[in-house]
């Protein structure tokens, strides 16, 4: 079963700026290592990374899932192979954020809550250094003091600046991060 990469970013993004050559970067990158790219499913970062993903030579019909806000499954972008209409508007974001791994590029507030999402559900997390948004204020940061993975004492949100780096570190950590949020724990 292949393995799903998320990636969140900036719902507006044009084309020609650091952010979409990134979101773009990072969807290639996921295909060409083997990987289904999971994302929101609509424009901005999600869509060039769905455009990124379609160009990789390794691409295959399915390697590419929109979590999409609505029920509508018509407002995905055109590159979306599944699409998943969750009526969920926001909150869908920590369907998103629950792939084996989460790639932060840029991003305003709903991107910040996708990367408090995947840090809390212990997922591996990379974000661009050089992005504009908050990726590049995560980047080489704990988002909190929990100690998510005793055994991984370098846990972090890991920095890179281009696709091929941030795959690389998921690569090399993946097969680490296999814990899974198993709901709050009671305090009483």
């Amino acid at each position: 079963m292949k393995r799903i990469i998320a990636v969140c970013g900036n719902a507006v993004c044009p084309e020609g700026t650091i952010n979409y050559d990134l979101a773009f970067q990072a969807g290639k990158a996921i295909i060409d290592h083997g990987y289904r790219l999971q994302c929101g499913g609509l424009g901005g970062a999600m869509r060039a990374a769905c455009k990124g993903a379609r160009s990789s030579s390794n691409y295959k019909e399915g390697d590419i899932i929109g979590i999409i806000p609505s029920f509508d499954p018509t407002t995905a972008n055109e590159y979306v192979d599944i699409a998943i209409p969750t009526g969920l508007d926001v909150y869908r974001n920590v369907i998103v954020a629950s792939a084996d791994a989460v790639i932060v590029v840029g991003g305003g507030s709903g991107t910040l809550a996708e990367a408090a999402n995947a840090w809390a559900l212990k997922r591996l997390m990379v974000a661009f250094s050089n992005a504009e948004g908050w990726s590049a204020k995560l980047a080489g940061t704990d988002i909190d003091s929990r100690v998510r993975y005793p055994g991984i004492p370098e846990d972090t949100v890991y920095p890179c600046t281009t696709g091929e780096e941030a795959l690389q570190i998921i690569d090399k950590y993946i097969e680490r991060y296999v814990t899974y949020h198993e709901g709050i724990p009671p305090t009483h």
